[in-house]
């Protein structure tokens, strides 16, 4: 989501509502294939569009699975309001994963070899996206998503060769780049001293945690305490206290979600330990989701990367955000990345549908492959050879005052000054 990026130019069709209505322009003018009998190809090119997906929509990623069912359903009401996909209509099929490896593999099963959908949508986390599209290559299924992006996923042999996964969000590894060049930036006497890397077993909560030690390790921040802990919440208490114990000027959080973050934030107000400088890989990033479950005092001066936040100046990404708020309620502040992320897995796939002209799934994953650019509500696509998104910007956003503001990289256009101190516990 870089500000300032040409988002229209050399597109059929715009983004948000301007995407759907463009949906509806190229339908008219763009004839679909016929079936080449790849799995997925479409054999009634009047019928609907069937898409299937698996998402958590209960259990320990409920939260964001809910939060990507509805980007998802706005997502398609958009484009069926418009005419549909080269005039057809979309069907959503979602089942729930209840956050589990094992059902994730179950429900990707059902969806390809029993209701035989076209088209495939990702789950939420990388935890469940790598065991998802092994299950799609085994079918010939390209598999679209928006929050598997940790390294895992793209390691795996089936996808080394089928490459038929791609994630139109930020790679995870990269994340926390913005925040190191941060604190490069800074004069050796205002950096942190030491540091604290608290991480859940998470795929996505790792790597980037992981490449941030490495690196400000490499500009003098001393390392107090590093360790990986199981993702229970049942669990975090006991590192949480550990981290406070060790009293860092900075704490890097390897989170997947909200309740990690507030577990942690919960324990350091307890032992009386706030950090100067507190960022989360991710629950931050999750609106009023976030400030309701820790307060809006204690959420200020959390920082979280990330590639989207409501308040972006992109006329197609507040188009996005005004749907969602007269669809679901809330206000514009409290709508979640999750939502974006989900929106955009449905505009790749749309763009790549109409640009091969069916559901052919061999030629859709050849498309996505082909180098092309395309555009999303999160900002520029286009994937690299393993299916990462090599266009994504990184981005680190702040809770000032109550509001989610962006505050780096600095120089970018829309990022305000952040908080380089956090305040004490609001409590």
């Amino acid at each position: 989501m870089r500000p300032g990026h040409p988002w229209f130019a050399g597109n059929a069709f715009a983004l948000a509502a301007a995407t759907v209505l463009g949906l509806s322009a190229v339908a008219a003018c763009t004839s679909s294939s016929n079936s080449s009998g790849t799995p997925g190809a479409t054999s009634q090119p009047t019928g609907p569009i069937t898409i299937g997906a698996s998402l958590s929509l209960t259990g320990d990623f409920s939260a964001d699975g809910q939060a990507f069912k509805k980007g998802y359903l706005l997502w398609a009401r958009d484009v069926n309001a418009h005419g549909g996909i080269l005039g057809r209509q979309v069907k959503l099929t979602i089942l729930n994963d209840g956050s589990l490896p094992n059902q994730v593999v179950t429900n990707y099963q059902t969806l390809f070899g029993a209701d035989h959908v076209q088209l495939a949508f990702g789950p939420f986390s990388s935890l469940l996206t790598g065991p998802a599209s092994s299950v799609a290559a085994r079918f010939g299924m390209a598999l679209v998503e928006g929050a598997g992006g940790a390294p895992s996923v793209f390691d795996t042999p089936s996808n080394q060769a089928d490459h038929n996964v791609f994630d139109a969000s930020l790679p995870i590894a990269d994340e926390m780049l913005p925040f190191v060049n941060w604190i490069a930036s800074l004069p050796p006497g205002e950096r942190p001293k030491t540091a604290a890397y608290p991480m859940a077993q998470d795929p996505f909560a790792d790597p980037p945690v992981q490449l941030a030690q490495t690196e400000l390790q490499k500009l003098g921040v001393q390392t107090v305490y590093s360790q990986v802990f199981p993702e229970e919440v049942a669990s975090y208490k006991g590192p949480a206290d550990q981290v406070a114990a060790k009293d860092a000027d900075l704490v890097v959080l390897g989170s997947t979600d909200v309740p990690t973050v507030q577990a942690f934030m919960q324990a350091f107000e307890q032992q009386h330990y706030t950090p100067k400088m507190f960022i989360a890989a991710a629950g931050p990033d999750q609106g009023s989701s976030f400030t309701s479950a820790v307060g809006t005092g204690n959420a200020d001066g959390m920082m979280v990367p990330d590639g989207w936040y409501p308040g972006y100046a992109n006329p197609a990404s507040r188009q996005m955000v005004r749907e969602y708020v007269a669809q679901y309620g809330g206000t514009a502040s409290g709508v979640n990345a999750d939502v974006a992320e989900a929106y955009s897995v449905g505009q790749v796939v749309a763009e790549a549908v109409i640009a091969t002209g069916g559901t052919d799934n061999a030629k859709i994953i050849s498309y996505l492959h082909s180098g092309v650019a395309l555009t999303s509500v999160q900002g520029p696509v286009k994937f690299d050879a393993l299916g990462e998104n090599g266009a994504a910007a990184a981005f680190v956003f702040q809770w000032q005052k109550g509001n989610f503001k962006q505050v780096l990289p600095s120089a970018t256009t829309g990022s305000v000054s952040i908080t380089a101190t956090k305040p004490p516990w609001a409590s």
